[in-house]
């Protein structure tokens, strides 16, 4: 049936996409082409894309990242490998709350309406998905495992409960992300954010913070961007913990910092809000009561902590130096946070800038402790010259005394710019040498930390200690659509985990949802349960966890359908990942929590590999031209690409843009990320209707390399629609005249050993483009070269035609990664019958084509070039140099010129010099 349809195609004269897609994707699914089992015999490849979310449409985005994992995951089926590839649905968050508000429905309803949707239009784009190990991870039979692990991560201590600084919406009534809270106000009421104390559930990453880092120097195959940014976000950093007495306070204040040497230099401490300190000192003083609740409004991010006004008030208490004995000031302030570190902090403004910017809005004293090499220097020549004089001290004379060294000395000038600079200009926040330090005068910083160490160490105040900038993972989201926290509340027992056998706690789905309260909060029914300790009433958490969650361990699932575990033994021999792939953007948290939650599994003996993913692949973003008319209001309205006609220069620029639909101008945006705010997004549905899937890939992977932005361009994708019915064309002529031609060899001479070395030289750079380098544009260009050289082949022998059927061969399984469907369907024009390109293997390359008679050499005089030669293979240097030297254009070039130099690169280039 199926050599009928690709027949019926041809007999009407073209290539029809959509009857050949139709046709291809009915005959994988007839034969269940990617469903694998796990198999010893083979070599296994698990080839992974990041799982979407279910918006209710595919973007471009998607298509380049899941056609790359496509490409990958085809060629190594064709090397013979057992290739896992599978896909599923990061189906919780905020999002479907969000649509479920705006189109009056329940999130599961929209949800699974959405999956539906998107699952078909992935199917039309051909991906090799084995669609029988799909997850999507709102359902019970999914997230019951994560709830299983939460459980257990309970009674090994590496979850714990604590009050948490978050954004609360007082309208919402509802807990916010950093993202939706803009300009200080909720998202959606426009209600004034606060910073609120609530408790949450954390697990404890930061005791997996070594081991995080560690990892990294063991994943050559990651991008060393991703790896600087885990790297950055996990802030390994070692320093001191020091503690400040404070008056009335029967503990000791205790600050982290990584610059000990600029201890000397501490004007003020600043603490939180929230800190213990700040609440007792704001008893009875109305002043700082106020301020503190002001500190509540605004987000918690550290961005907008960075970017605010700095603020402060005076606690009326005072600290005391931990060396000096001076008494210094406590302040509280705005941009200290009870959950970062001890939520108190040493200020030093003369070596730190938001100290610095403190201090100045304050009128709080600036110290120069730390100064660079040149200062130090200049002191060192003072020192000398009241040395010489006989006069004032060194103390005495850079406090303004009278000598006439500290008077004539050039090197006070020097001394007094730099303090004058960190007084009005901004922090010195170098490494250097110390002054005004004391014992610790002149120690560099290594010198310094250690000194001030074992002082502080010896007196009882202080502490060496290795800090994290990463914090514990907050897990708990107030929000309804997500998984249900498996714990339960007791008045007696307080927070227990819910035993493994009552798993899944399930989430209802069929709720009535208006956004303000999730529906579990306001339902006491499916709030009241029994204490499986006492027996006793209780309640169950109405927390959900963090999407985070779901798809930190999504890619183990898939190795294990149906598992009554979390992962059974299939999980080894799929693990790890060979080949990730997604955007840069998930480089930190994503990629972090996937990593770590992989450890987890591994020490609950789940699975025995240290890290889940070998390779990873971070594909650039899909751009788009934008074009918008500034209104009389002050405000823009983009107009799509696809309603907009453009005029271009000579060079293709977009010179002018009007509007479809009036005829009227518009202006020009620029080149920006596909989306919806700047309406600049292609519908990739519609790109497939008009073209076919096969085409919409191959543009996707020959625009640009994977890593690097693709910018769309519909002439592009025309470009690769005719390049496409070219081949199916060319196929299909030599096929139909070549029948008698089938079987015997190539012949080895003339044009016909000049194609075949072209062929086989074509599968060694496509089968490394694609293998080693993933240069996929590259092998792309190779296939078009290569089918333009069978263009102009035109021996019509039956040698001839026997090379063509090898070149053709070759071609239909090179390019199969692209485009599999029109592979499918001339694979059996060429006469294979009903079988998968992928199960024919991969060409060989034959390493007796790839031999040359001849070589062709480059010939430059004086570096610039001026004929190519042909040289037979087997001559010297000395024949090639005389073979340029015989070259027409060369030898006239030569004539009355004195040859001063000859170099000959074999193979390449004879380059003469002369003059």
């Amino acid at each position: 049936m199926q050599d009928t349809q690709d027949q019926g195609t041809r007999e009407q004269g073209g290539y029809a996409p959509d009857a050949v897609e139709t046709a291809a994707q009915r005959f994988w699914n007839a034969t269940r082409a990617f469903e694998v089992t796990e198999d010893a015999s083979k070599p296994k490849f698990y080839c992974l894309s990041m799982l979407p979310y279910p918006s209710g449409a595919l973007h471009m985005g998607h298509v380049r990242n899941y056609t790359i994992g496509d490409v990958i995951s085809r060629f190594q089926r064709q090397q013979g490998k057992n290739v896992l590839q599978p896909m599923g649905w990061d189906a919780f968050g905020l999002p479907a709350e969000n649509a479920a508000i705006k189109n009056n429905t329940a999130p599961a309803k929209w949800t699974y309406k959405n999956i539906e949707h998107m699952r078909d239009q992935l199917k039309r784009m051909g991906f090799a998905y084995d669609w029988t190990r799909e997850v999507t991870t709102c359902r019970p039979e999914y997230y019951q495992w994560e709830q299983q692990m939460f459980t257990r991560l309970m009674k090994k201590g590496l979850v714990y409960r604590k009050n948490s600084v978050v954004n609360w919406d007082p309208v919402d009534q509802t807990v916010l992300a950093n993202e939706q809270v803009i300009d200080g106000r909720g998202w959606r009421s426009g209600a004034l954010v606060e910073k609120r104390e609530i408790p949450q559930w954390f697990l404890k990453i930061t005791a997996y913070a070594q081991e995080l880092l560690d990892g990294l120097d063991t994943l050559p195959g990651w991008p060393d961007a991703v790896k600087t940014m885990q790297r950055n976000w996990l802030g390994r950093s070692e320093g001191l913990e020091i503690q400040f007495d404070v008056d009335g306070e029967a503990e000791p204040l205790t600050v982290f910092t990584t610059r000990p040497d600029t201890l000397m230099g501490v004007s003020y401490v600043a603490v939180a809000a929230e800190h213990p300190i700040a609440t007792r000192a704001a008893v009875g003083n109305p002043g700082l009561t106020a301020f503190i609740e002001s500190c509540k409004a605004g987000g918690v991010s550290e961005a907008e902590l960075e970017t605010q006004e700095k603020r402060g008030y005076y606690t009326g208490v005072d600290a005391t130096h931990p060396l000096t004995g001076e008494k210094v000031p406590v302040w509280v302030a705005n941009f200290v946070l009870m959950g970062y570190g001890t939520g108190a902090v040493m200020a030093v403004p003369g070596h730190d800038q938001r100290d610095w910017e403190f201090a100045q809005k304050y009128s709080l004293p600036i110290k120069m402790v730390v100064v660079d090499r040149g200062v130090v220097d200049a002191v060192a020549e003072l020192r000398r010259d009241l040395a010489t004089e006989g006069g004032d001290t060194l103390q005495n004379a850079l406090e303004g005394g009278s000598s006439d060294a500290y008077q004539s000395s050039a090197a006070v000038e020097t001394i007094k710019t730099f303090e004058s600079n960190i007084q009005t200009a901004g922090a010195y926040t170098e490494y250097g040498t110390l002054i005004n330090s004391g014992p610790f005068d002149g120690l560099g910083f290594k010198a310094a930390f250690d000194a001030i160490s074992l002082a502080l160490i010896a007196a009882g105040r202080g502490e060496r200690r290795v800090n994290w900038r990463i914090r514990d993972w907050g897990v708990s989201r107030q929000r309804y659509w997500g998984c249900p926290i498996p714990v339960i509340y007791c008045p007696q027992c307080d927070a227990v985990p819910v035993p493994e056998d009552q798993l899944p706690v399930v989430l209802p789905e069929d709720v009535a949802f208006s956004g303000v309260q999730s529906p579990i909060k306001a339902d006491p029914e499916w709030r009241k349960t029994t204490c499986p300790s006492c027996g006793g009433p209780a309640e169950r958490e109405t927390d959900t966890f963090d999407t985070f969650m779901e798809s930190s361990w999504y890619y183990a699932r898939y190795t294990s359908p149906g598992a009554t575990a979390q992962v059974d033994e299939r999980a080894n021999y799929w693990t790890p990942v060979d080949q990730y792939i997604g955007g840069i953007e998930h480089a930190i948290l994503h990629l972090l929590y996937f990593r770590f939650y992989h450890k987890l599994m591994r020490d609950e003996g789940l699975v025995n590999s240290d890290e889940p993913a070998t390779n990873l692949l971070c594909q650039g973003m899909v751009i788009a031209e934008t074009y918008f008319r500034k209104e009389a209001n002050g405000s823009l309205t983009w107009f799509n690409p696809a309603d907009v006609d453009v005029q271009r220069d000579e060079r293709a620029r977009i010179v002018g843009a009007v509007l479809r639909s009036d005829g009227q101008p518009v202006e020009i945006g620029g080149i920006e990320k596909m989306a919806k705010s700047k309406n600049n997004g292609v519908d990739p549905q519609s790109m497939v209707d008009k073209y076919g899937a096969d085409t919409v890939r191959l543009f996707s992977m020959f625009a640009a390399p994977p890593d690097q932005s693709l910018e769309w361009n519909e002439a592009g994708v025309e470009g690769m629609a005719r390049f496409l019915r070219r081949l199916w064309r060319d196929v299909s002529a030599h096929a139909d005249g070549a029948a008698a031609a089938q079987g015997e060899n190539p012949a080895a001479d003339g044009a016909r050993k000049a194609l075949r070395r072209q062929l086989h030289e074509t599968i060694q750079k496509v089968t490394d483009d694609i293998g080693r380098r993933q240069s996929f544009n590259t092998a792309i260009a190779a296939l078009m070269e290569l089918l333009n050289a069978l263009a102009k082949f035109d021996d019509a022998s039956a040698q001839g035609a026997a090379l063509r059927q090898e070149a053709f061969t070759a071609v239909v399984q090179l390019i199969n990664p692209f485009t599999p469907h029109i592979a499918h369907a001339l694979w059996q024009v060429l006469g294979h019958g009903e079988t998968l390109v992928e199960d024919a293997g991969w060409p060989v390359v034959d390493p007796t084509a790839l031999v040359r008679d001849s070589l062709t050499y480059a010939v430059q005089v004086n570096g610039k070039l001026r004929a190519t030669i042909e040289v037979p293979a087997s001559a010297s240097k000395e024949d090639a140099e005389a073979m340029a030297r015989a070259e027409p254009t060369v030898a006239r070039m030569l004539e009355g010129q004195t040859v001063r130099k000859v170099i000959v690169v074999p193979g390449k280039i004879v380059n003469i010099v002369a003059g």
